[in-house]
C-alpha cells in the first residue's frame, strides 16, 4: 500500500462512507438522517469530516437544492464497490454456516404487487437473516432501470426480447375483460372483441405490460380501439369501471375481491382470458449474490406450489 493510500485510509471510516452513500442516493441530509436514525447535524458532521479527509467538497447547495460534485460522483462509485464487496464477504461467512443473509433487492412492476407478498412470505420464513428491499414501478421504469443496471432481480410480465436478460417464468397472469354490473353487454348472447372495443376502453399508460398484451391481441385480431381513456394505475381503472366510466381488461389477481362481491363482472369472451407469465428477470452476465441465488432457487423449486396456491386463492375468492 502506498503512503498516500495509507494516509487516506487512516482518515476514513466506514460510518462516514455509509452516511455519504445515503446522502448521495437520497440527495438530502434530512432524509439520510431519517433512514440512518441520525439527526441532521450528525449527518452534516460526518460529511464534513469526510470532506476534510479527502480535502474536497462533496455536496453544495444551489438555493435549497443539494447537488453532488464531480468528486462525490467518483467517490460514490468507489463506495458502492466497497460495500458490495463487504456484503459478499458477509454472505460468504454466513454461507459457511449454511445460512443466507444480506439484502435482496427486488423490483416489481405495478401489476405484480398483488402476488409478490405471497412469494416473499415463505421465502422470508426460510431465510430470516435476509432483508428484502422491494420497489414497485411501472414497466417503462423497470426497463429503464435495467438499462442502467440498477437492480438485481425484477418481477414483470411482458419481458422485452431486445435486451440481454435471463427470464424465469413462474406463474400465469390472466388478463380478463370486466364491466360494471348491469352493463348492456351482459345482455348480449355473444360478445365479440370488436363489440367490446366499441365501449370506452380504460387503459394504462403506453408501455404498460397489461396494455401491451391487449394491443398485441388486438393487432392479431385486426381490430382497433375506438374510444379510450388513459388512467395511470390499475387500482384507478378498477374503480373507474365500477363507477361506470368504461370497460377494461385487468389482471385477475388484482380484482378477486371485486369479482367475488360482483362489483365487477367478467365478460365471457372468445380468446379470453389473455394468458401471460409472471417472470423473474435478471441482467444477463450478472454475477448473482448469494441472496439472489437463494431467491432464484426458491422460485424455481416452488413453481408448482405457486400455481396451486394461487389457484386455491382464485377458487376461494
Amino acid at each position: 500500500m502506498s503512503s498516500n493510500v495509507h494516509y487516506l485510509a487512516s482518515r476514513l471510516t466506514f460510518r462516514q462512507l455509509q452516511v455519504f452513500k445515503c446522502v448521495y442516493e437520497l440527495n438530502s441530509y434530512s432524509r439520510a438522517g431519517d433512514m440512518l436514525g441520525l439527526s441532521q447535524p450528525a449527518v452534516s458532521n460526518q460529511i464534513r469530516q469526510l470532506e476534510q479527509a479527502i480535502e474536497q467538497p462533496l455536496f453544495e447547495y444551489v438555493g435549497r437544492q443539494l447537488y453532488s460534485t464531480a468528486i462525490a460522483k467518483r467517490l460514490a462509485q468507489c463506495t458502492l464497490s466497497v460495500f458490495d464487496e463487504v456484503e459478499r464477504f458477509q454472505n460468504d461467512l454466513m454461507n459457511d454456516t449454511g445460512l443466507v443473509s444480506g439484502e435482496l433487492k427486488l423490483v416489481a412492476v405495478t401489476t405484480s404487487q398483488y402476488i409478490v407478498p405471497h412469494l416473499l412470505r415463505a421465502y422470508t420464513s426460510l431465510h430470516p437473516n435476509v432483508t428484502v428491499s422491494l420497489k414497485v414501478v411501472n414497466r417503462t421504469e423497470a426497463i429503464a432501470r435495467f438499462e442502467k443496471n440498477r437492480d438485481e432481480l425484477t418481477i414483470m410480465g411482458m419481458v422485452p426480447n431486445d435486451k440481454p436478460m435471463l427470464s424465469l417464468p413462474f406463474l400465469d397472469n390472466e388478463l380478463v375483460p370486466v364491466v360494471p354490473p348491469n352493463h348492456p353487454l351482459l345482455q348480449e348472447k355473444e360478445i365479440t372483441l370488436a363489440k367490446f372495443l366499441e365501449q370506452t376502453l380504460l387503459l394504462r399508460e403506453t408501455g404498460s405490460g397489461s396494455r401491451l398484451a391487449l394491443e398485441l391481441h388486438c393487432q392479431k385480431q385486426r381490430v382497433r380501439f375506438t374510444h379510450q381513456m388513459e388512467i395511470g394505475s390499475n387500482e384507478a381503472i378498477k374503480h373507474a369501471v365500477m363507477a361506470g366510466l368504461g370497460v377494461a381488461v385487468l389482471p385477475r389477481f388484482g380484482i378477486l375481491a371485486e369479482l367475488k362481491l360482483k362489483s365487477l363482472v367478467e365478460l365471457p369472451m372468445k380468446d379470453f382470458p389473455l394468458r401471460r407469465s409472471w417472470c423473474l428477470v435478471s441482467p444477463q452476465g450478472q454475477h448473482p449474490t448469494p441472496t439472489m441465488r437463494s431467491f432464484i432457487d426458491y422460485v424455481q423449486q416452488n413453481i408448482g406450489q405457486f400455481e396451486q396456491m394461487f389457484k386455491r386463492k382464485i377458487t376461494l375468492d
